[in-house]
């Protein structure tokens, strides 16, 4: 599994997943940053949960960012001095995300708990 598919899995409603993600992309940034592909920088800006990091790619390679603004709508307001926006910004895309997994199984619970009172 790529770094990329594991940051994906492991956007749940599990708090300990949060800071396994941010590990996981600040990890994947310190070793590959001296020799970045374009892909990686984009995947950085996208997933990244580090405002300081958030900063810092943001700023070297300013063209992929304004690309990826419109995935990752937050971009904008990503610039030196602008941390605690940035981390405020950050918290709500969580919330977000772990909301869209709490509606993704919500059906599928209620299936398994029928199932599971109808068994015999």
């Amino acid at each position: 599994m790529s770094v990329s598919d594991l940051v994906q899995a492991k956007k749940t409603q599990r708090d300990k997943d949060w800071p396994m993600i941010r590990r996981l992309v600040e990890a994947h940034y310190f070793e590959h940053r001296e020799r970045a592909t374009a892909a990686m920088v984009r995947f950085w800006l996208r997933e990244l949960r580090t405002p300081e990091l958030l900063v810092e790619v943001a700023g070297r390679w300013p063209d992929t960012r304004a690309a990826e603004r419109r995935k990752r709508p937050l971009l904008a307001s990503v610039r030196p001095g602008n941390e605690a926006r940035v981390a405020e910004a950050l918290a709500r895309e969580e919330w977000a995300e772990r909301r869209k997994d709490a509606a993704y199984w919500r059906p599928l619970r209620a299936e398994l708990e029928r199932l599971r009172h109808a068994a015999p």
